[in-house]
């Protein structure tokens, strides 16, 4: 009997390398792949889209929307391998988003950016089909479910603040805090403490937005998402944009490989609307 049940559990644990490798590999071999593993990843409500600003459905009930960031919840910023990531403490309603077209709170857990290996794309969302060379995304979810993970399983679990990255005149001073810590996380896997910081200085002074319902844009790719994304860019400089490029998508002991081009392809529109507060 003690042997029946060693070979079921090594079966199972050969089940769950072999199922690993596979998402790996899915991984590796692109987005296209993405659904081979992922389910969600093949629905019809996919994320990001590009946006044309004909065909857009100007709202006029549309909210304003507000957040209430408390610079002490930010702990830290990380080189993920597939982008840069600050992770905010997220047990209880310390820093939201509220108002606009959501229906309750959300809390913010994630600041992720996605970029380009030129500063002509990086941009996950394309507005009248232009890409900016990045998009910083403000990930947060809802209040009202348990823990994340809860509420990644539900039509109303997260919502996402998404600015747009453009290379410009005058660029935007507080974007140097985030760009000064790149060196400390050169390689994959690098993390280091991040306090005190307020995304919210970050913010353009036009809060007009478009919004629609989608999902992450990366694995598992849940349709759980209200994406709110800013009209005006956050300007940025081409030195900041290049410093991005100097992080590896490699771990340190591992050949440098630059990490870039870190955006999800355009995803079907379908039948949903792209609502919009701009004038």
């Amino acid at each position: 009997m003690q042997a029946i049940i060693c070979l079921a559990i090594y079966k199972n644990r050969v089940k769950g390398i072999v199922r690993s490798c596979l998402v790996d590999l899915l991984l590796l071999l692109g987005p296209d792949r993405w659904r081979e593993a992922y389910p969600f990843a093949g629905g019809s409500n996919q994320s990001p889209v590009a946006i044309l600003t004909k065909h857009v459905h100007s709202d006029p009930i549309l909210l304003p929307w507000f957040t209430g960031y408390d610079p002490g919840a930010s702990k830290t910023i990380k080189n993920t391998g597939k982008g840069c990531r600050i992770a905010f403490d997220d047990t209880f309603d310390r820093s939201v988003l509220r108002g606009g077209p959501l229906p309750n709170i959300y809390r913010l857990r994630q600041l992720l950016i996605h970029w380009g290996s030129t500063d002509d794309k990086g941009s996950e969302h394309v507005v009248d089909l232009q890409r900016h060379a990045g998009e910083i995304q403000l990930v947060h979810w809802c209040s009202k479910y348990s823990n994340y993970l809860d509420a990644c399983r539900k039509n109303d679990g997260a919502a996402i603040l998404a600015m747009f990255l453009k290379v410009g005149k005058n660029p935007k001073p507080e974007m140097k805090r985030i760009i000064e810590e790149l060196d400390a996380i050169k390689t994959k896997g690098k993390e280091v403490p991040f306090p005190n910081f307020d995304p919210s200085i970050l913010f353009p002074q036009n809060r007009n937005y478009y919004t629609y319902q989608g999902s992450f844009t990366t694995p598992p790719c849940e349709e759980c998402v209200t994406w709110l994304i800013l009209k005006e860019p956050i300007i940025v400089s081409e030195e900041q944009m290049a410093k991005f490029r100097t992080l590896s998508c490699n771990a340190a002991n591992e050949p440098f490989s630059p990490l870039e081009d870190n955006w999800r392809p355009l995803q079907p529109l379908n039948q949903r609307m792209i609502r919009t507060t701009c004038q």
